[in-house]
């Protein structure tokens, strides 16, 4: 019998290993790119960073340590340099397609990061498996900007599993339509008109905004934003403000806000401030071909008829008056059931009385329009 030299029995001390086994390995070395392993094979392993994991951002320097053991997928056995090229992934895909198909049968809520946002939609790593959630199924509502989901965890259900095809796609727009309907039934369980609740403004209008009350939204429209005039809601409201509102009526699914609160209410006392034949100041809001509408105070306007604004004739408003202008005047009609006020200048000068010729045959007299100018400059 002849004896075997010293590298053939070294060899037969290895086991011996086939492309496609599962083996164990070592890690004896970790860099940036690769990791080493020892499986008792005459070669050691090589782990590359594709074949570790398909999230790129990965860093195998932290990701394992010299030491650690792990269950690893033997793709070559003697590649050109004479190593064995292993997979660490693949071995995870096999195991992930278990999971990603019971979790499928299951209707399973899973949860994955976003490790890559694409113009279509989002991938998603589950145990190595990539699963795609297409736009139109990432909320239940429109999103032209994804990418505030790039590296967030999200929940969603595998909707779609095809393994021959390697198509799996994921769902989290059934997740966001129940958790809303949930939240929805919730709150119309709870409120009621008359109610005051906090909000968040979702959306601003030319019309108005919409607030979100937490499962619902709620129109606060322009006209019931403030007791006084709103130009425009964009002016008063920005999408993320904290608002308080209240709950004026609900019809359906349509909930009707309002921020008129009955103790801001400037009507409450007004028939003693603005009673007939009190003189008041307000400012000029608005003009017709009629008369000037005089905002004497937030929610409360009064008409100046264009017969009022002076003791003589006046063709339109705007010829004495403009918008912002302070003016003067008297209360000599007021309406509480109808909220109506109106205002004249012209009765803030006494009457004329007629009196005997002077002396000299001059008679006296008064100019209105300076009248009001000095006033204008008064105030």
């Amino acid at each position: 019998m002849s004896e075997q030299t010293f590298e053939q029995m070294l060899n037969e001390s290895f086991k011996t290993i086939h492309t496609g086994e599962v083996v164990e390995g070592t890690v004896i070395d970790v860099k940036p790119d690769e990791i080493i392993l020892n499986i008792g094979y005459k070669s050691d392993g090589v782990l590359t960073k594709n074949e570790y994991s398909n999230d790129n951002s990965i860093d195998l320097t932290t990701a394992v340590k010299v030491g650690d053991t792990m269950d690893v997928k033997v793709l070559k056995t003697n590649d050109a340099d004479g190593q064995v090229i292993l997979s660490y992934k693949r071995l995870a895909i096999d195991r992930g397609n278990k999971r990603i198909e019971e979790a499928f049968n299951n209707k399973e809520v899973l949860t994955a990061k976003v490790v890559q946002v694409l113009e279509g939609g989002l991938t998603v790593v589950v145990d190595e498996v990539r699963i795609f959630i297409p736009a139109s199924l990432v909320s239940d509502s429109y999103e032209k900007d994804l990418s505030k989901y790039q590296d967030q965890e999200i929940q969603f259900v595998v909707t779609e599993y095809n393994p021959k095809r390697r198509r799996y796609i994921g769902n989290r727009k059934m997740l966001v339509s129940a958790e809303k309907a949930e939240a929805a039934k919730k709150l119309f369980d709870t409120i009621k008109a008359g109610d005051v609740v906090d909000g968040v403004v979702k959306n601003v209008t030319d019309f108005g905004a919409f607030i979100d009350l937490g499962g619902a939204d709620g129109l606060l429209h322009i006209s019931e934003m403030s007791w006084g005039r709103v130009e425009s809601p964009k002016k008063v409201f920005k999408i993320g403000d904290t608002v308080k509102v209240l709950v004026k009526s609900i019809d359906g699914s349509k909930i009707a806000l309002s921020r008129k609160f009955d103790d801001e209410n400037p009507w409450k006392d007004a028939t003693e401030k603005y009673a007939v034949g009190n003189v008041v100041k307000g400012k000029v809001a608005r003009m017709t071909d009629f008369g000037a509408f005089v905002e004497l105070e937030p929610g409360i306007d009064a008409l100046l008829h264009v017969s009022q604004i002076a003791k003589e004739h006046v063709e339109k408003p705007a010829d004495v008056l403009k918008v912002g202008q302070e003016v003067e005047a008297k209360i000599v009609d007021f309406n509480e059931d109808e909220k109506k006020i109106s205002l004249s200048i012209k009765a803030m000068f006494a009457p004329e009385k007629e009196e005997a010729p002077a002396e000299d045959g001059d008679v006296v007299s008064v100019d209105i329009d300076k009248v009001i100018a000095e006033q204008n400059e008064e105030n």
